[in-house]
């Protein structure tokens, strides 16, 4: 069946119709191509699109500004709007997305030629599955300008889904958090108070490494998180970056998380007039802090996983030890609980062994049995 997006439909009189647009004399007109199927009309079309692509490449064309239509003049129009629309972070992401991937491919591709099909053709399907999304999602920013500023005809690009895949995170069971605790209160220091920080409240990387004092209360024992920082590339030389700080991820992420005593205790021992945590006068690169945490795993002996464990961690000991998932989800700084339960919340063996035993022991009292 025909897709949202696709411009693809089945006429009164039975036949399918596809349309598609070329241009004529710097004028875009919409054309259609008939077929009696879904299936054919698809590929009748598909063949016109390629045939309409071949002869583009033979001609030279001049891209003075962006009313040529071309993918790279109107994402150049677009990247403007962007860098001042989204955060620093979301916007770095997205031209490195544009450079790196849609502009080889799609830079010199009028516009109109875009569809389902012919992205699809031009990807990489072995990429993961994260990069495709974000290729997705940034050629569909670039059109629904163009849609909106050169009044295009409405169109939504829809990466096809073969399987999905379910990435395997990481938390430390009890004997590697057991290790790690012991190592972590013994001559405490910035960097292991950081990734105490961490597994005491769930916090990511950025915003431990941006925390402020002013960010605690410590009379009411509440720790507020207002600010993260990033390693950004700068706009006028890519080559080089630089440490951001800016607000959280998201709207939920800006929370405030209840301090535990043993959290307390040890922030105590720290405080000082200086403006942040872990690093005085500056917020500390996450790189250092990434570098620490390494280093601390490899004493402690356990074995290497990346500093996000510790938040997966966190949350997952929280939903054990019975917290509802709301809570849970707000601490985190979710908008969703479902992201929660199944990004974060990782049942351990013991715990699956805990209730397979008591399924047994009902099971024993059902039949009049002692099962042990």
């Amino acid at each position: 069946m025909s897709r949202k997006g696709e411009n693809i439909r089945k006429r009164k009189d039975g036949r399918w119709e596809g349309r598609y647009q070329i241009i004529e004399n710097g004028i875009t007109k919409t054309k259609s191509v008939y077929a009696k199927s879904y299936r054919e009309v698809k590929q009748k079309r598909l063949l016109i699109q390629k045939s309409i692509y071949q002869n583009s490449k033979s001609n030279t064309f001049t891209i003075n500004n962006s009313k040529d239509g071309f993918v790279s003049a109107i994402a150049a129009e677009w990247l403007v709007v962007a860098s001042k629309k989204y955060k620093q972070a979301t916007y770095c992401k997205y031209k490195n997305i544009y450079t790196n991937y849609i502009y080889p491919r799609f830079g010199s591709v009028h516009i109109t030629f875009l569809t389902n099909e012919y992205i699809k053709e031009q990807l990489d399907m072995t990429w993961s599955s994260s990069r495709i999304k974000s290729i997705y999602t940034v050629l569909n920013h670039i059109y629904t300008y163009a849609m909106d500023k050169y009044h295009l005809e409405e169109r939504y690009f829809k990466r096809t889904i073969y399987h999905k895949t379910t990435n395997i995170t990481n938390t430390f069971d009890q004997s590697e958090q057991a290790k790690l605790l012991r190592y972590l209160t013994q001559d405490t220091d910035i960097y292991k108070l950081g990734v105490f920080i961490c597994l005491s409240t769930g916090l990511r990387l950025g915003e431990v490494c941006a925390l402020k004092w002013c960010d605690i209360d410590m009379e009411l024992k509440l720790l507020h998180v207002n600010h993260t920082v990033q390693r950004l590339s700068t706009e006028k030389e890519l080559a080089k970056t630089a440490l951001i700080e800016s607000s959280p991820k998201s709207f939920h992420s800006k929370r405030e998380i209840p301090l535990s005593n043993q959290l307390y205790e040890l922030l105590l021992q720290f405080y000082s007039t200086e403006t942040y945590v872990l690093n005085g006068t500056k917020p500390m690169d996450p790189r250092t802090l990434q570098y620490r945490f390494q280093k601390i795993l490899k004493e402690s002996k356990i074995k290497k996983t990346n500093f996000h464990t510790l938040r997966h961690t966190f949350a997952t000991n929280c939903i054990q030890m019975g917290a509802d998932i709301k809570s849970v989800s707000e601490v985190l700084g979710h908008s969703d609980v479902k992201i929660t339960l199944n990004r974060y919340v990782h049942p351990s063996i013991e715990t699956k062994r805990e209730y397979l035993n008591s399924l047994s022991s009902i099971y024993g009292q059902i039949s009049g049995q002692n099962i042990s």
